[in-house]
């Protein structure tokens, strides 16, 4: 006992002394975080003074009118919530069923095709942005539409990999039982193998999330006007070279979008966390 003892008083010692160094990196990468939202509450006089102001304001409820009046904040929002969701499900339903794919079955060309998903990650994303404009915008007529949002990027070649290797961790047994058992492909698939890999697959989803949330070069070509603009693009048309911004307004706005994702990663960290790491010793 008093070996394991020493032990625990060690492990513990060495992680107080890590935590104690990893403080100035957090408080370095929370200090931008913290001016942004006292920021927030000033008003533009006192955000571009000499003094740069620490301590709240009162400004806040007229920063948010602000930005919802210039803007249209509140609609962009929205959108972005519907595009994020709508996004994140889709894509990750679809990544799930490549996976599954690619790890389960065995057909004509797979090596091919899968190296051919291993070498979209080589394109950068300004090749194909063009293309796809003209093609979303021109041929099919849809700019400005949520669609024209959400579905283009919804092939995610990073998605279909981490779920393939989460699939080739599944035991080769439980599905050849189901078969057995005469279940169909697809109830194996929605009922046994998605249940097995919630972990992951909510890694992925919030991953998804955020990068839709986050989006603003696709949002912004294929939909700037003010009733399909997402957050990011509703925020970034503040930002002209004809006027001084409102800066206290920007920082509410940026302040609204910020906080969803705290959250959403502070309450969803235990599945993150797994999901990342159980597909990554997989």
């Amino acid at each position: 006992m008093s070996g394991r003892g020493g032990v625990l008083h060690r492990e513990r010692r060495q992680g107080f002394w890590l935590t104690l160094a990893l403080f100035p990196l957090a408080a370095l990468w929370l200090a931008p975080l913290y001016l942004m939202a006292i920021f927030a509450t000033q008003p533009d006089a006192a955000i571009l003074s000499a003094e740069v102001p620490l301590l709240p304001g009162s400004e806040l409820l007229t920063n948010l009118r602000r930005i919802v009046d210039l803007v249209a904040f509140d609609r962009a929002l929205v959108n972005s919530v519907v595009v994020a969701i709508a996004y994140a499900l889709l894509s990750g339903f679809l990544s799930s069923l490549a996976g599954y794919g690619f790890a389960r079955y065995r057909f004509a060309g797979k090596g091919l095709l899968f190296g051919l998903l291993a070498a979209t990650l080589t394109v950068p994303y300004a090749v194909v942005i063009i293309p796809q404009y003209v093609l979303v915008a021109r041929d099919l007529s849809l700019a400005n539409t949520l669609i024209a949002v959400i579905v283009p990027p919804l092939f995610n070649a990073l998605g279909v990999l981490f779920m393939r290797q989460t699939f080739l961790g599944l035991p080769t047994e439980i599905i050849e039982a189901a078969r057995l058992d005469g279940a169909s492909e697809w109830r194996i698939f929605i009922l046994i193998a998605m249940p097995l890999v919630r972990p992951q697959l909510a890694a992925l989803l919030i991953i998804l999330f955020l990068a839709s949330w986050n989006n603003y070069l696709w949002p912004l070509l294929v939909a700037p006007d003010v009733a399909a603009r997402t957050a990011p693009v509703a925020l970034g048309s503040l930002l002209t070279t004809n006027s001084l911004p409102p800066w206290g307004a920007l920082m509410a706005g940026a302040s609204l979008m910020t906080l969803p994702m705290i959250a959403l990663f502070v309450f969803l960290q235990r599945h993150f966390v797994s999901g990342i790491t159980a597909g990554a010793v997989k």
